[in-house]
């Protein structure tokens, strides 16, 4: 739950931080209100439009598993992962 939690962080951050980039190659301070004035908005929803598109992304390309789950038991003494058949 906390890697899902940290990637829509870091996917969600990107913009952000392109545009520090962005300010620093324009050799503006990017530690500068003035500098964000007016493009926080967009930055948000620049955001949030790529962890939806990270979201819908995953959703398409993740394995799906269609078999039995067979849970977590022992075996001869030995603990055998679940797993789907």
């Amino acid at each position: 739950m906390s890697r899902a939690f940290f990637e829509g962080l870091v996917l969600f951050l990107a913009p952000f931080l392109l545009f520090a980039i962005y300010l620093g190659l324009r050799r503006r301070n990017p530690f500068t209100r003035h500098a964000w004035d007016g493009n926080v908005p967009w930055l948000v929803l620049a955001g949030l439009s790529v962890v939806i598109a990270g979201i819908v992304y995953t959703g398409f390309v993740s394995e799906r598993n269609t078999g039995a789950y067979v849970p977590t038991h022992i075996e001869n003494g030995v603990l055998v992962p679940g797993h789907f058949e």
